[in-house]
């Protein structure tokens, strides 16, 4: 029996009419992730309105009136009645599913996408609009699995309200082929991750066509073509077309970290997407925890689905580091990588990467892959699936790593750099990026134990780097990589172990916890003035006009420089040496493992 929903979501305790082609002799009402009937019935009317039991749980369901095609279910979705009682939110990409709804049918469908016959405008109020290749099958299943709480919503409820849905959540998910997302859905989803939510992106060829609802939300615009749309010459930056091109030019990297753009598509051979795997490029970061994984091996055979997402990227000394030219964030940490160019000749040759970055207060995950459902019981697939859930769905205030490998005895970032005095006794540079790049050395470093750089210069005080020996002495040069004279500036106070330059004073920090300050310049000279003990710290660095410590335990404080006492931060990874950059905090460990974080995150203690 042809039936349609009155919308695509409702809530626990709600009601959600249908409409049916005719007297259906039979109902049944099913949870579409676990398979469970949740409800029957016999004759069943043309015009039936469900009420929603308050104990249903909030998932995805179908609704069947007697047919034995599965492409008749209706589909939606039991979204909370309340207050959110999970971390976790999948969203349902419902507006992905009525756009391939009678795809190649004149005036019905919107596909063929440059097809004359296409339509513009599609309507809910049809039969159809259910999963559209179910990509999305395999992952609601093994998420029920899991045991992993979590609650559902349609995509159209980002775009109605947002705010009840995503309000007290740690983390979206959005799996799947999620292709068609409103300017209000992307909005809330860039106000959520900058807010200090989550996402995780399980999919691939996401949010590439903007596209609008009219008619209470229940009529789907997407003309494809700036010229055919009315909107141009009212709003452009409403226009339904690709989020990159003119005139909405708001590529969907920024939200997503990743495009189709440089991404790949096989449609000529299916088969030809099952030989392909994910190349690991970084292992040492938590996303591939206890999968036994080493840079240069592969895993994911069959999660590589037939379109993919990937961010420009190039070779920096063996690693791929993301250009930022196609709009990708430069803190986007590639994770993994595919060169699919080879699939030129079956559809787009390109790139898939996976990868993760910060954002505001929040982080992003994604997979960069329509088919990471289809390998999802892999155990690889697996594990790096609950990593995700789990850490992004928990507590906040984690650090993330970024490489190292060699155990550092000072940090300082300076003019866009990252420098290292490393165990070796030599002064090591590389970039500052999230990205696990390695160090690079510079020349034997005179005998420093600790570096130091300002945030910025001030009258008399230039950008520096500055370094503190065995001997005691503050020593600067300019910091430049290429070899350059160190010159020693004046003495620190007995037994210093530290320093950081904050503003026109410089910080001095002794053994026991003594912290001394004096004029930043040889040139105001003056003895040093012992401030106030605090704790037993064994490292100094400064982020944002504050002074951070690290204790011997690796526990964080910060103070303000001249006055007020030592605040406890909350625990790092084991840091034994600290430096800060751009309101960022990055800190090594006794083996070098370089790990960063926002000092302005919360941590759980």
């Amino acid at each position: 029996m042809k039936a349609y929903a009155s919308g695509t979501s409702a809530p626990q305790g709600g009601r959600l009419r249908f409409h049916l082609a005719a007297v259906a002799d039979r109902c049944a009402i099913r949870d579409a992730v676990t398979g469970e009937i949740r409800a029957e019935r016999g004759r069943t009317e043309p015009g039936w309105t469900l009420r929603i039991p308050h104990d249903w749980p909030s998932s995805l369901y179908a609704a069947s009136f007697g047919s034995a095609d599965p492409d008749d279910d209706v589909y939606f979705v039991v979204r909370p009645g309340g207050p959110p009682r999970d971390a976790i939110l999948v969203s349902v990409p419902f507006l992905t599913w009525q756009a391939y709804n009678q795809a190649g049918v004149p005036g019905e469908g919107l596909y063929p996408t440059e097809g004359a016959s296409r339509a513009g405008r599609v309507t809910f109020d049809r039969p159809g609009g259910g999963p559209a290749g179910h990509w999305e099958d395999r992952f609601y299943h093994w998420l029920s699995r899991t045991g992993l709480p979590a609650d559902y919503c349609s995509n159209l409820d980002l775009h109605q309200d947002p705010g009840a849905l995503l309000r007290g959540r740690r983390l979206l998910v959005i799996a799947g082929h999620d292709e068609y997302w409103t300017r209000r859905m992307r909005d809330a989803a860039e106000a959520f991750v900058a807010a200090g939510g989550n996402i995780a992106f399980f999919g691939g060829n996401t949010c590439w066509w903007q596209t609008r609802l009219e008619d209470g939300g229940r009529t789907m615009v997407c003309h494809r073509d700036a010229l055919l749309d009315p909107m141009a010459a009212v709003d452009p930056s409403l226009v339904t077309v690709e989020w990159t091109s003119a005139p909405v030019s708001r590529p969907e990297n920024t939200l997503t970290g990743v495009s189709f753009r440089r991404g790949a598509g096989c449609w000529e051979d299916m088969n030809a997407v099952k030989s392909e795997a994910y190349t690991v490029r970084f292992a040492g970061h938590w996303v591939f925890e206890g999968t036994g994984l080493r840079d240069g091996d592969t895993f994911g055979r069959g999660a590589i689905g037939y379109e993919t997402d990937a961010a420009e990227y190039t070779e920096v000394d063996g690693v791929p580091l993301a250009t930022g030219a196609d709009g990708t964030p430069a803190e986007f940490a590639i994770l993994a990588t595919a060169d699919l160019r080879h699939w030129r000749s079956l559809g787009q040759g390109g790139h898939a990467t996976m990868g993760i970055m910060r954002r505001g207060a929040g982080t992003v995950f994604n997979a960069a892959t329509i088919g990471w459902g289809d390998a999802i019981d892999d155990p690889v697939i697996d594990r790096v699936t609950r990593n995700v859930l789990r850490r992004l769905g928990g507590p906040t205030g984690w650090w993330e790593p970024m490489g190292g490998g060699t155990g550092a005895l000072g940090l300082a970032a300076c003019a866009h750099l990252l420098f290292g005095v490393l165990t070796d006794g030599d002064l090591h540079v590389r970039q500052g990026r999230t990205q696990n790049l390695p160090w690079r050395r510079i020349e034997p470093a005179p005998g420093l134990v600790a570096l130091a750089a300002p945030r910025e210069a001030t009258p008399g005080s230039p950008v520096f780097l500055y370094g503190l020996d065995s001997t005691g002495r503050v020593l600067a040069r300019d910091p430049v990589p290429e070899a350059a004279a160190w010159t020693e500036i004046y003495q620190a106070p007995p037994g210093a172990i530290g320093i950081a330059p904050v503003d026109r004073t410089m910080y001095a920090l002794g053994p026991g916890g003594g912290l001394w300050s004096r004029p930043l310049t040889a040139a105001h000279s003056g003895p040093w003035t012992r401030l106030a003990d605090g704790p037993r710290l064994v490292a100094l660095a400064h982020v944002g006009g504050r002074l951070m410590g690290l204790d011997d335990h690796g526990t964080l404080y910060g103070r303000a420089p001249d006055t007020g006492a030592w605040t406890r931060s909350g625990p790092t990874p084991g840091l034994t040496t600290l430096t800060g950059t751009a309101g960022r905090l990055i800190g090594a460990t006794p083996a070098g493992d370089l790990h960063w974080r926002e000092p302005f995150m919360d941590i759980d203690l």
